[in-house]
């Protein structure tokens, strides 16, 4: 009797194990988070200039002060510029009588060329007074030339801002004799505004495909990825990326973190489980468990579905049981 029932027993030890396992599956889109990201980030002005005096004067007032915001052409200094004023004016009464000269010579030659019609005039006399409209003529060039660059260095008496800015620092001081070169005020440039962010480069190709805001004292700024610098600080690590501001930007030299979703999606850490020494996943394959290893999978983390698409089917309950290629039903 008791060989019997070890007989039967035997015999039902392939049927017990070829019986599915009851199992629960969800896709990974439903299951998969995307963790957030940061990294350090601040804005920087694309230009940040020195304004300096193009002639020598004697500065007669800088009426913008440190911090403070301007407009694009806003003054930001005035030269002392009466000897300039004066030139430019003489420059004025030399085309004036250059004009006038040139009036006279065309007179003139009309004249001529009437009398040298009746023969009372050689033509060698004709000549002359063509020639003499054609001096006349050039005097006039030159001197409107000559009153243009006057007029150029009076415009040069009075420093105007180039763009909307930020007064970083005064340089010179009211009273002081400037000369070509003389640094007057340093402006931050707020039109042309980026992000600099130091990224891992783990995050640098992923961060191309993901949207990103740069947080800073509260605020969120929305900006657009422009570059990622192909080269790698030695020190740490680190590759430098570019991004453009929408409507609104902060301050220039304005720190905070860039923020962004990774775009792949994660497994949580609870769905992984170890086989053959390796982390994974189950997922469904038709009535099939298989395991997937996840080569990037650390133990309590989530980990990347690498190589997993949106719709594959993750086994969620039941999985403790399983091993790679067991019969499975779904509940």
């Amino acid at each position: 009797m008791r060989i019997v029932l070890t007989l039967l027993a035997l015999l039902c030890i392939p049927a017990l194990a070829a019986t599915p396992v009851v199992v629960k599956s969800l896709a990974l889109s439903e299951v998969a988070i995307h963790p957030q990201r940061e990294a350090s980030a601040q804005a920087v002005s694309l230009n940040l200039a020195k304004l300096s005096a193009e002639l020598t004067a004697r500065i007669d007032s800088i009426p913008v002060e440190p911090g403070q915001r301007i407009a694009k052409g806003a003054i930001i200094a005035k030269l002392e510029c009466a000897d300039t004023q004066i030139a430019a004016q003489r420059a004025q009464a030399a085309l004036e009588s250059a004009q006038a000269r040139l009036k006279l010579a065309q007179q003139q030659l009309q004249r001529s060329r009437e009398l040298a019609a009746k023969n009372f005039i050689s033509p060698a006399a004709l000549d002359a007074k063509q020639t003499d409209l054609d001096v006349a003529a050039a005097d006039v060039k030159l001197n409107a030339a000559s009153r243009a660059a006057t007029r150029r260095d009076v415009g040069k008496c009075t420093l105007r801002s180039p763009y909307p800015a930020i007064v970083e620092a005064r340089l010179a001081q009211v009273g002081e004799l400037a000369s070509p070169g003389t640094p007057i005020v340093q402006l931050w440039d707020t039109s042309r505004m980026q992000l600099s962010a130091q990224l891992q480069q783990a995050d640098a190709e992923w961060l191309q495909k993901a949207q990103a805001v740069f947080v800073s004292q509260g605020n969120e700024f929305r900006v657009k990825l422009l570059r990622v610098s192909p080269a790698v600080n030695l020190a740490a690590r680190t590759r430098e990326a570019r991004f453009s501001f929408g409507k609104t930007a902060p301050a220039p030299g304005s720190n905070g973190v860039l923020r962004w979703r990774d775009p792949r999606a994660y497994v949580p850490a609870d769905y992984l489980v170890m086989r053959n020494r390796q982390l994974g996943v189950f997922i469904l394959n038709g009535k099939t468990a298989r395991f997937v290893p996840l080569a990037e999978a650390q133990e309590s983390r989530p980990a990347p579905a690498v190589g997993l698409p949106d719709n594959t089917r993750l086994i969620t309950d039941g999985r403790l049981v399983l091993q790679d290629g067991m019969a499975v039903t779904s509940r």
